[in-house]
């Protein structure tokens, strides 16, 4: 490394000082997925990140869900997979197969990429142990999806205990209801749940876009920043991948999440920079100002 790098990585540092000093101790919620899961080299730098943030004196969680993977094991079984407003049409055979491919594939991944580096990863299956209480969700009272949850409760005991031991939780976006039946969860809705329950700092839903485009697909036109009011103007009219992300923002933040932010998951290191830099990246949902 010659002087010139040495001092712009100094410069780095130095500009990510006074938010690791603001950030000490905070919760940082993330939900992972798209196509960094299946991108080998941006789960290392993923890994990278939020075990840089644990070190780093904050509390990062890792939400999962396993759209492309789920798909993909459905394909080899011979099943099409139906989608109803976003989310999955899952039928009491899908359901077990998401179970399969979201803890002992996905979740498994992920806690090897981060204990590869420290061992510090704790895998957790949402359906276990009552972790994330569901009831059945029905789209408009009326569009049966099949087994598919709406989050009613977070037992956060547990997860307080992995944070409190210094480990980071990695969770996989499965529910369970009061008879004791599995459900399959959108890995948004988790994360945003498990950061109200919380009453986390942030909410960071890493993506495969920019963030939130006022005018799809050009990039160019992304939006920084969104009130909370703002956001609720225009969630009625997102299309159906981007509305379940923005409403699991919208309801975060409204519950006293500090910062809900989308980001571009398909750049390395996205966490950090929207974390520790002035410019930050993707966008981020605020309160309304009083």
């Amino acid at each position: 490394m010659n002087q010139k790098e040495a001092l712009m990585k100094a410069g780095v540092l130095a500009e990510a000082l006074p938010w690791l000093l603001k950030f000490q101790d905070c919760i940082v919620v993330i939900k992972f997925g798209g196509n960094a899961m299946v991108d080998k080299s941006l789960l290392h730098t993923f890994a990278q990140d939020v075990v840089f943030l644990r070190l780093a004196g904050l509390k990062p969680i890792v939400v999962h869900g396993g759209g492309p993977q789920i798909t993909k094991r459905l394909e080899e079984k011979g099943i099409i997979s139906e989608f109803k407003n976003g989310y999955r049409v899952t039928t009491s055979e899908v359901v077990g197969i998401v179970k399969d491919v979201l803890v002992n594939e996905i979740q498994k991944d992920i806690v090897n990429a981060i204990n590869a580096m420290k061992s510090m990863a704790v895998g957790i299956s949402g359906d276990e142990f009552d972790l994330i209480q569901v009831k059945k969700m029905m789209i408009d009272q009326t569009i049966d999806i099949g087994f598919v949850g709406n989050v009613e409760r977070v037992d956060i005991k547990q997860i307080i205990e992995v944070l409190e031991s210094g480990e980071i939780p990695v969770i996989s976006s499965l529910g369970i209801d009061n008879k004791g039946q599995i459900f399959n969860v959108n890995a948004d809705s988790a994360a945003s749940a498990i950061a109200k329950s919380l009453r986390a700092n942030k909410l960071v839903l890493l993506t495969d876009v920019a963030g939130l485009l006022e005018n799809y697909p050009d990039e160019t036109t992304l939006i920084n920043t969104l009130s909370l009011s703002e956001l609720e103007k225009m969630i009625p009219n997102l299309d159906s991948g981007m509305r379940p992300k923005m409403e699991s923002c919208f309801e975060a933040v409204s519950s006293g999440v500090s910062r809900a932010h989308v980001i571009d998951g398909r750049k390395p290191h996205a966490l950090l920079v929207e974390v520790f830099t002035d410019s930050g990246t993707g966008t981020m949902i605020t309160k309304d100002l009083d």
